[in-house]
């Protein structure tokens, strides 16, 4: 038989319409977290960074276009590839023999150590000499899916916990009226991964992320209903905690407590976040710095808005631009105008946010991270015959970048081969990055577990191995 109170409550959720508001909310201080917002039973180490802003270029940027271009790649353009390339190996869309396929852009060196890079992105150069560039990452995920969730969750498959979900959880929040862990999309389209990428999966919900939108409302349902005054919605959340706290008494249950918390949280949001989220509040130096339009939704945008947000103490900012799946089976995606209209987009606003964030002085403790889910092919796709030129996926090697976070920049780590389709030094998988971003903020992914299903499930997985990177 079912309690009179859950009736209760069930009608009373149901005609104040704060359910979903609650869902829109998530992380808070968990129970045992110190003042300065870490938690206090976790073993840490001296932090080099507070918090995170990963900018994900959805689709996996083609890397020999951009940080790792290969001359004799441009030398060999046209020829068939060496067997050696496909001989037992699967890949994914590339059919027979293909062509070696150089890049259509030129190289040029920049920064004070002369790094080469193409001239795709040219704002980067602006900020070369303060970003660690990382030639030798590899995945073992050749699939946009579990490639994204191996990233950001490190698994392949659906269930675990996010990386933005693992820090809040295990550091806290810094500002009790916004989230600890914030989302926001850019480019038409979810990561391929979907919703799974800022999920809490089996941690506590109140460390899912938050996705904010940057038109309309920040946060759905957030918003009073209508008829619904500010006032009337404080005496709702107070009638509900009661209701939680007896419910709670009753069965125990800790995810009742994360609904109280979630709910008084999306309260304190519908103030905090549309201040936050209004970029025109700016100076108009800045905004043009960024290329920024307050009102639109952009990367640009999203840029300025992850200073800010990482300004008023959000541990974690995942900014995901979709677009960058660059097969050469249309002009929306080939190197020859595909490339250059998503580099255009994102270029700037990137040069933008590391330059905005050194000379506020928040660079230092901010760990700034770009790249992709896997890499692409040193060869021409040509799926079906195409006349475009493009890339096909390739998890071997590819190109990420890290700033901020006491990094020094102007740095290579790492080497692939002339042609830029194996690794040749130092390899850097998907859980030693995780692992090295854990490190920098202070925690250590070996020892940084939750007990579920029997297991203490970790970020990094529950195989020895995963290496913090020396920065």
């Amino acid at each position: 038989m079912v309690h009179p109170i859950a009736l209760t409550r069930r009608h009373f959720l149901h005609d104040c319409s704060v359910g979903l508001g609650a869902i829109a909310a998530s992380a808070l201080l968990a129970e045992d977290v110190c003042a300065d917002g870490s938690r206090s039973s976790l073993p840490r180490a001296r932090p080099r960074a507070k918090s995170v802003i990963y900018l994900q270029m959805s689709g996996a940027p083609p890397q020999h276009d951009l940080f790792d271009p290969k001359p004799k790649l441009q030398e060999l353009n046209g020829q068939l590839c060496p067997d050696s390339f496909i001989e037992g190996r699967r890949l994914p869309f590339i059919k027979g023999h293909p062509t070696l396929l150089g890049s259509p852009y030129p190289s040029v060196r920049v920064g004070r150590h002369g790094t080469r890079i193409t001239t795709t992105m040219p704002y980067f150069k602006g900020i070369v000499d303060d970003v660690t560039l990382i030639r030798s990452m590899w995945t073992d995920q050749f699939n946009h899916s579990p490639a994204d969730l191996f990233m950001f969750t490190g698994s392949p498959n659906t269930g675990a916990a996010s990386m933005g979900s693992w820090i809040t959880y295990g550091l806290g929040s810094v500002n009790a009226n916004l989230p600890g862990f914030v989302v926001m999309v850019s480019g038409g389209s979810d990561p391929t991964g979907g919703k799974s990428l800022w999920s809490a999966g089996f941690l506590p919900s109140e460390y899912q992320g938050v996705r904010l939108r940057g038109q309309g409302d920040p946060v759905l349902y957030v918003s009073d209903p209508a008829g619904m005054t500010r006032d009337v919605r404080r005496r709702s959340l107070d009638a509900l905690r009661r209701l939680n706290e007896l419910e709670h008494a009753e069965s125990g249950d800790p995810e009742t407590k994360s609904r109280i918390e979630q709910y008084e949280l999306a309260f304190r949001m519908q103030t905090s976040v549309p201040e936050v989220m209004d970029i025109a509040r700016e100076p108009q130096d800045v905004i043009e710095l960024y290329g920024a339009r307050p009102g639109e939704a952009s990367f640009a945008n999203n840029c300025l808005l992850a200073r800010r947000l990482v300004e008023q103490g959000v541990r974690y900012v995942q900014l995901y631009d979709w677009g960058w799946d660059m097969h050469g089976t249309g002009p929306d995606n080939d190197l020859v105008t595909g490339l250059p209209r998503k580099c255009k987009e994102v270029d700037r606003p990137i040069a933008a946010l590391v330059l905005d964030l050194k000379r506020r002085g928040l660079l230092d403790e901010t760990l700034v991270v770009w790249g992709g889910e896997f890499g692409r092919t040193s060869m021409n796709e040509k799926r079906d015959g195409s006349i475009y030129l493009g890339r096909d996926h390739h998890p071997d090697c590819f190109t990420i970048w890290l700033a901020g976070a006491g990094i020094a920049g102007g740095r290579v780590l790492g080497a692939t081969d002339e042609l830029g389709y194996t690794i040749e030094s130092d390899p850097i998988g998907v859980h030693d990055l995780q692992a090295t971003i854990l490190a920098l903020l202070g925690l250590d992914a070996a020892t940084f577990r939750y007990p579920y299903l029997g297991l203490e499930q970790r970020l990094i997985g529950p195989a020895d191995g995963p290496r913090v990177v020396t920065l």
